[in-house]
């Protein structure tokens, strides 16, 4: 009997809604399509590949092999993680801090403040990129990792997502605390944090993903192929006079986005919660 009320009560898909599903399996298609491709063409030869085969009739583990033998594959990885590592632990620790002062604080010109921040979101790297490059010669740190984590301190798009977050949290919550004679750091650490967990976790997704996949930033600073990170180090196979190693360069970009895709497909539901709630209050 429940079976029947249930098939009953079930209301059938409507046809505008068939043709948005249909829509958005054709998208997941077309963004799956390049991965696959990347990832099963990387276990190919280039003879294969210039055939068109769609797999590979003899599984090659070649392409990895030549990587190994020409790059230090693990130290230019263990650059990038430490890049990416550290970018995002100061990216999420500044928007915490701003979001929750523009948040919590009421202090003169903070919308002024907060507007122009915001502003900056909006500024092509093409303007700053020269005075961020002068300022880290300057600092004779060209060729060094740490002239590539200088300018990435802090986001503004972290402190705007953050601060949509925060502006969910009861507000006479604080002030009882405030009232309470607990300190600022106390409620950030004890209240405003573990409420907004999900959101910064899933900012601080963001910002390593982002920072591993750079690629114009670190090209100018890093020149050694020990300093490389894996986003440059594609590069190396891509020479235009001795022609390009397609093969090996998909493997290299298997090998690069391992880690974000798997960082993604683990905390994908706090991501898409963040994007979702940011709107949720101007």
């Amino acid at each position: 009997m429940k079976t029947n009320q249930n098939l009953k009560t079930a209301r059938p898909l409507h046809k505008r809604q068939i043709g948005w599903h249909l829509l958005m399996m054709l998208l997941v298609i077309i963004a799956l399509v390049p991965v696959l491709f990347a990832f099963i063409s990387s276990f190919k030869s280039m003879q294969e590949l210039y055939n068109g085969s769609l797999l590979p009739s003899q599984i090659t583990f070649d392409n990895y092999g030549e990587i190994l033998s020409s790059l230090p594959i693990f130290k230019i990885t263990l650059n990038t993680f430490i890049i990416a590592v550290t970018v995002t632990v100061f990216k999420v620790v500044t928007s915490t801090l701003a979001a929750y002062a523009f948040v919590f604080f009421d202090f003169k010109g903070k919308n002024v403040i907060y507007f122009f921040l915001i502003c900056t979101i909006f500024i092509p790297f093409t303007v700053t990129m020269i005075p961020n490059y002068l300022t880290v010669s300057n600092l004779n740190l060209v060729d060094k990792i740490w002239g590539v984590v200088l300018p990435q301190l802090a986001d503004a798009s972290g402190i705007f997502l953050l601060r949509q977050t925060m502006k969910t949290v009861p507000r006479p919550l604080i002030e009882i605390s405030h009232l309470d004679d607990i300190s600022e750091m106390k409620i950030l650490r004890n209240i405003i944090i573990p409420i907004c967990r999900p959101a910064i976790i899933s900012t601080g997704i963001i910002f390593f993903i982002n920072s591993w996949n750079e690629y114009v930033w670190p090209t100018l600073i890093l020149r050694s192929r020990e300093n490389y990170t894996l986003s440059l180090a594609m590069q190396v196979f891509t020479d235009s006079e001795g022609g390009v190693e397609y093969t090996i360069t998909l493997a290299m970009a298997v090998i690069t986005m391992l880690l974000p895709l798997t960082l993604y497909l683990i905390f994908q539901k706090h991501i898409m919660s963040t994007f979702a709630s940011s709107g949720i209050k101007g």
